[in-house]
């Protein structure tokens, strides 16, 4: 399988740089398309208020509050779409799955119906790409730019490291698709293992 390393090297950029970075490159990413690996089992959100209201232990409004964004995700997948491009997302999964996972899964079930190719890897299947060390969360936008998504020690989000080597980008979105295929499509295995779990205990902060 293709590495997931970047082989030349990267630009290291501060959180405002990357959000800048990442902005003015995601509508260009083209027919390669976006693709996006994410292996931890837990980030930190702030500001999002579907995932406050969930840190404070109120489910039920967080789930509404999801469901609030339906028009809005409907609307950016339409844009997507029509800039010629689709998103695709990798997204691993461990058993038990975390109180924040659970919330995450149900945003991400969320954008699949409106438009984002999901699937998931479960923890079984993750094991055969890590040889030494936990993936890196990946984010290629088609052939022009590859950034490691880069969290703090509480899992919110730090920045990321560029890369612009055509070997590396091409390299690493082969191996993101390969994992894409032997993934199980997010609503079936939302359906089996998320859709009737009982509300999580937070205990994260």
């Amino acid at each position: 399988m293709p590495s997931l390393r970047a082989e030349g090297p990267g630009e290291r950029l501060t959180l405002d740089d990357y959000s800048a970075d990442f902005s003015r490159h995601f509508w260009r990413s083209g027919s390669d398309g976006f693709w996006k690996l994410e292996r931890q089992q837990s980030f930190q959100e702030p500001g999002v208020e579907s995932w406050e209201a969930f840190r404070k232990g109120h489910w039920d409004e967080s789930l509404a509050l999801i469901e609030g964004q339906r028009g809005h995700y409907e609307e950016y997948f339409q844009r997507i779409a029509g800039n010629g491009f689709a998103l695709h997302r990798v997204r691993c999964v461990e058993e038990p799955i975390s109180p924040y996972l659970q919330w995450e899964l149900h945003l991400l079930h969320l954008k699949a119906q409106c438009g984002e190719d999901t699937r998931v890897l479960t923890g079984g299947g993750i094991p055969q790409y890590e040889s030494r060390r936990p993936l890196p969360e990946i984010v290629v936008l088609g052939s022009l730019v590859m950034y490691e998504v880069l969290y703090d020690d509480a899992g919110r989000l730090a920045g990321g490291i560029r890369f612009d080597d055509p070997r590396d980008i091409s390299r690493c979105r082969q191996a993101i698709q390969k994992m894409h295929q032997s993934g199980e499509p997010l609503d079936s295995f939302f359906s089996r293992q998320v859709a009737r779990m009982p509300p999580p205990t937070v205990t994260e902060e």
